[in-house]
């Protein structure tokens, strides 16, 4: 049931505009363009093209990295890929903050990860955090890493989850949130 008297937050005056672009208008707007031409696209042009543009805008990425092709990546100087990690397919990183990926991660087909949400209680103002995947781990298709996440080292996260808190080594988990099944190892 809704009321006159249920308060509305005015989108028109929320804080945040642009506080997370981190680079000047024409750096943003410049990105945008390369990312279309190099990054989003869906032709199969080489990995390595991908990522030496990445790197151009300021991504830090290790060496041995494939990333595949209709990846979206918001601001790349605040992306860091360690060595021979995999990019899938559709990825996006929704990075208004910092996402840090060690070596030997796959993070697989459409996933989105996304660093940003809003203070919705009071202003919709942005509100950020950064995600860390430690070494080893598997993000598998269509899932969702939101801000201040940390997936621990060799954890695998299972199709269609939703990764919101943190996640030990070694582990499966899956669902919404992504909760333990047990690990993914036998040590």
């Amino acid at each position: 049931m809704t009321t006159d008297v249920t308060r509305v937050i005015k989108l028109k005056d929320a804080p945040g505009e642009r506080t997370a672009w981190g680079r000047p208008r024409a750096v943003v707007y410049l990105w945008g363009i390369a990312e279309l031409l190099f990054v989003t696209n869906p032709w199969q042009i080489s990995s390595g093209l991908r990522i030496k543009v990445l790197r151009a805008f300021g991504a830090e990425i290790g060496t041995g990295v494939i990333f595949r092709p209709r990846t979206r990546v918001r601001f790349p100087w605040k992306l860091h890929i360690d060595d021979d990690s995999w990019i899938g397919e559709g990825v996006w990183f929704h990075n208004q903050d910092h996402i840090y990926v060690g070596h030997d991660v796959v993070i697989s087909q459409e996933t989105f990860l996304t660093t940003g949400s809003h203070a919705y209680k009071r202003d919709m103002g942005l509100l950020t955090r950064p995600i860390h995947i430690e070494a080893g781990a598997w993000i598998t298709s269509r899932c969702m890493v939101l801000g201040g996440s940390r997936i621990g080292r060799s954890a695998l996260v299972r199709p269609m989850s939703v990764v919101n808190s943190e996640l030990p080594e070694n582990v499966v988990a899956s669902g919404n949130p992504a909760k333990v099944e047990g690990p993914r190892f036998d040590v």
